[in-house]
């Protein structure tokens, strides 16, 4: 009765802080390549993250903004070989850059926009009466707007996980729901540090639902499904094309947030109609560089757009992943997160990553969420065309800064 009362009294309080204004972080004397730094790692992470969970015949999403901040409060905590591989995996620059930026960063995603909802949220979970660094938790809060809430995962493991579910699910209006299943916490569990980001816009030139209309999308060059076909027909659009790729940026309402889209060349360019439009011919620029050069091609056009509309989740459980990518001690017996705790006892026991993702006529919805459990050691036309009808690379960006808030590729849009 009383782990009752208490999870509804927590839950409470959880639920209401959600509706009130986040917290603003200390980006004090920050500068603009302190912004660029956190931008470039987080956009490097994006492109290498990518490859490492890409499979040929799947659709894929998911945050880079989401994990690199969790993972940065965690690294916060890391020492030695542990802080060097978590550094190289998510390309961090230096501390004071990383804490100075992520802060400036978050204080511009929460801020007011009329035009578009976007919010990102930062969470600590502690096990109560254990011992970590005051340092530790100060930073988090100073700098990532993380602010610590005790909970009792040696005793109580279920009502723990169900108080963060109910935090996430809350801060992404309900799209990521249990993030945390059954048995990824237990009585070893110290430490739950968790982010959450929700972005909702509408695109400046709405599609006409009258014009979606079912059609072919073709998943390689022999074989299609049917899949509700938007489309949009002389208007002005930033686009460019290489003998390859095309690349078109949808914007959403006030124009600080855009949508690009990276569509191999194939099938409905009447030249290419035999090319094997594989994606890798559009994967080749997801690279800082590429992608980069490829923005500055880009002029106003008036063209056709047709793109489908889709909406899917993934859930990724990245353990394995993030081992292979370069940072195996963190997962390891021999971690060192003594930034944390003064003492080399914690270890990461899981990574979890949620999202979601709508694309409709009148704009995106898209959410994701991460979660870092952190335990004890022991434990046709003529003119311009840009017709998706086959698999494509989105992303969805802070214009300004180039940031990647979500990187996705579609391959089945009817899933």
């Amino acid at each position: 009765m009383k782990s009752k009362i208490v999870v509804v009294l927590t839950l409470i309080i959880l639920l209401v802080g959600c509706t009130s204004p986040k917290p603003v972080t200390d980006d004090t004397g920050v500068t603009n390549e302190d912004i660029e730094s956190v931008v470039r790692a987080n956009n490097n992470f994006a492109f290498d993250f990518y490859r490492a969970i890409n499979k040929p015949e799947e659709n894929l999403f998911f945050s880079p903004y989401s994990l690199s901040t969790a993972l940065a409060m965690t690294y916060e905590g890391a020492k030695e070989q542990t802080a060097q591989e978590m550094q190289a995996v998510f390309h961090y620059p230096s501390i004071d850059q990383l804490r100075k930026g992520s802060a400036s960063v978050y204080n511009k995603l929460n801020s007011k926009d009329k035009e578009v909802k976007l919010n990102t949220a930062n969470a600590l979970w502690a096990q109560e009466n254990f011992k970590f660094l005051d340092e530790y938790f100060t930073n988090i809060e100073k700098y990532y707007g993380g602010k610590v809430t005790n909970l009792d995962f040696a005793q109580d493991t279920k009502a723990s996980r169900i108080i963060i579910n109910d935090w996430v699910e809350a801060q992404t209006m309900n799209k990521i729901k249990n993030i945390i299943p059954p048995g990824v916490l237990n009585q070893a569990t110290r430490l739950v540090l968790t982010n959450a980001i929700y972005f909702k816009g509408n695109w400046v030139k709405e599609f006409d639902k009258k014009d979606t209309r079912e059609q072919d999308f073709w998943q390689t060059k022999d074989s299609s499904i049917k899949s509700e076909m938007m489309r949009l027909k002389d208007e002005e659009f930033n686009f460019a094309e290489t003998k390859d790729v095309k690349i078109l940026e949808l914007p959403y309402d006030g124009n600080k947030y855009s949508m690009l889209l990276l569509l191999p060349k194939g099938k409905t360019e009447k030249e290419d109609y035999e090319r094997n439009y594989g994606l890798e011919q559009a994967e080749k620029y997801l690279t800082k560089e590429d992608l980069l050069e490829l923005k500055t091609q880009m002029t106003k056009q008036e063209l056709l757009v047709m793109i489908p509309k889709f909406k899917f989740e993934t859930k990724y459980f990245l353990k394995e992943t993030l081992s292979s990518m370069g940072m195996p001690t963190a997962f390891s017996d021999v971690a060192d997160f003594s930034g944390m705790t003064g003492s080399k006892d914690l270890m990461i026991t899981s990574v979890i990553h949620q999202a979601f993702i709508e694309v409709d006529e009148k704009g995106t919805e898209a959410a994701a969420a991460t979660v870092v459990a952190v335990g004890l050691t022991s434990a046709g036309p003529s003119g311009p065309v840009f017709v998706a009808d086959h698999p494509f690379i989105f992303m969805i960006q802070e214009i300004e800064t180039g940031n990647i808030l979500f990187l996705g590729k579609v391959y089945d849009p009817t899933k």
